[in-house]
């Protein structure tokens, strides 16, 4: 019986590691254990910035919204306070984007946030 070896699913196995270390810099790039700690520990990264992106994003449109409501003399929390009273349903992401593209709109969101915040 003739030996088999396990050449092709070895080759393969380093051919699809060596793949997803495409642009690692040095030897972290074409050294097998190297390559391998470095894949793993891009995978672990991805992973986790992946979630963290939202959290950044999040925090930029916090940050966004906030400097326009002081624009219009309401505060960041008054402003979310009044338009969950006032009942109105524009996501933060959407509220960020008003405030940059169309400030006149924003500003009469805001009034909308002050009035229910008085009624």
């Amino acid at each position: 019986m003739s030996r088999a070896t396990g050449a092709v699913a070895a080759n393969r196995k380093r051919k699809r590691l060596m793949k997803k270390a495409k642009g690692f810099y040095g030897d972290r790039k074409n050294h097998l254990r190297l390559t391998k700690d470095a894949v793993m520990s891009a995978m672990a990264f991805n992973y986790r910035h992946r979630k963290q992106k939202k959290r950044d994003f999040r925090r930029l449109w916090i940050v966004r919204i906030a400097v326009a409501a002081k624009m219009n003399g309401i505060s960041y929390s008054k402003l979310v306070g009044g338009l969950k009273k006032a009942g109105c349903m524009l996501n933060r992401k959407m509220l960020s984007d008003m405030a940059i593209r169309d400030p006149e709109s924003f500003s009469l969101v805001a009034q909308a946030a002050k009035q229910a915040l008085a009624a």
